[in-house]
């Protein structure tokens, strides 16, 4: 557990550090001198980052012991986020940006397999749960309490709390995670090939469109909430958020060993009935917070049961291969989701973000739903039940 744990401050420090600006964009988009579009950016181009380096950089890397390797990705995260929080101009800031996102490729490619391979097969799906819980602890802890940072002392000191994080983290990954080799040249089955193993592209277009759906609504949430009125409450809300993101990881883990066909086909419910609360009413309060609730409870848990599915729809071949392309695929849903927000934002109003979250859920509905043979099976490999 003392690895596992380690492993879940790894993944809440990529996920703090990549979604960060979502609170911060008000204060962020005054101190560099562009608008809330611009620095909204900072999520797009930390996603591109990652998009663009996550396959060629998990090749090239296939052969490194793999704590060397999470070291140095976690090494990449304290010295962008040092840039980040010093910066005074926007390109700066954006070349950091990026420069993380490159760290995060390398880190969300390798953290699912390392996760895995730490706990017995049967056990797989739970460790991954765990190490995921980085995930919506960012969100209910990290992006709040970095958003009150920004709204009492300054954006930049959210930066600077995420670089002492990672540099105690590297202290922590030293002492308490057991090192792993990693593949032998002859073993390493070719990235792309993973595309032609049954399941993975259901997984894949899933991860591709609910991420891309989700970012739309969640890069500009502060901007969001300050349009329909609740401009002061955006800590709070991303709180609700986060802890209803927490109940949902715990019940993925729970029951991702039997479940994990039921749990994505609720988690996509429930996310799609809570961007219709907010695209029909966002000027009330209790409705607002119940919707952020909901949303909380059906994402939380989607990046375990991704990535689960994905490993199980590789097998033992074409795992790594499907977790990187599922990382790429995550990053340029993200990269696209900053930017279409952004354009719906100013083209269409705030009410037009909710609304292209649930026109997008409806066919990630339809693919979970018929990949009943493979990708989302009604059994998981290896459950017997």
């Amino acid at each position: 557990m003392a690895a596992l744990s380690a492993l879940a401050t790894a993944v809440f420090v990529t996920s703090l550090t990549e979604t960060l600006p979502a609170g911060l964009l008000p204060g962020m988009s005054g101190d560099l001198g562009v608008g809330e579009s611009a620095a909204g950016q900072t999520v797009t181009v930390y996603a591109l980052g990652t998009a663009l380096t996550a396959i060629p950089l998990t090749a090239a890397t296939a052969g490194w012991r793999r704590k060397r390797l999470l070291l140095t990705a976690m090494a990449g995260f304290a010295v962008a986020n040092t840039v980040t929080a010093v910066s005074g101009a926007y390109a700066l800031t954006m070349v950091a940006r990026f420069l993380a996102g490159v760290a995060a490729g390398v880190a969300w490619a390798l953290l699912a397999g390392y996760a895995r391979s730490l706990v017995p097969d049967r056990l797989a799906g739970r460790a991954i749960a765990v190490a995921m819980a980085g995930i919506p602890v960012a969100l209910s802890l990290g992006v709040p309490a970095g958003t009150f940072l920004g709204e009492t002392v300054g954006w930049r000191a959210a930066f600077w709390s995420t670089t002492a994080l990672t540099v105690a983290l590297l202290g922590w990954i030293a002492a308490a995670v057991p090192d792993r080799p990693g593949e032998r040249p002859e073993g390493r089955a070719p990235m792309l090939g993973a595309l032609r193993v049954p399941g993975v592209v259901p997984v894949l277009l899933v991860t591709l469109v609910f991420v891309l759906a989700h970012t739309v609504l969640y890069a500009y949430i502060a901007t969001f909430l300050e349009r329909m009125g609740m401009g002061g409450s955006a800590d709070l809300v991303l709180l609700a958020f986060g802890a209803a993101s927490l109940v949902s990881i715990w019940v993925v883990g729970a029951g991702i060993h039997r479940g994990l066909r039921a749990l994505t086909l609720a988690g996509t419910v429930l996310v799609a009935v809570a961007a219709g609360l907010l695209a029909v009413d966002a000027g009330t309060p209790a409705l607002v917070y119940a919707a952020v609730v909901l949303w909380g409870l059906g994402w939380g848990g989607i990046p375990t049961l991704l990535q689960t599915a994905a490993g199980d729809a590789g097998g033992e071949e074409a795992a790594d291969g499907a977790q990187a392309m599922l990382v790429t695929l995550w990053n340029v849903a993200m990269a696209a989701g900053g930017v279409v927000g952004g354009v719906l934002l100013d083209g269409f109003g705030p009410r037009s973000l909710p609304w292209s979250v649930v026109a997008l859920l409806i066919p990630v509905l339809a693919v979970v739903a018929g990949a009943r043979a493979h990708g989302f099976p009604a059994r998981r490999p290896g459950t017997g039940g």
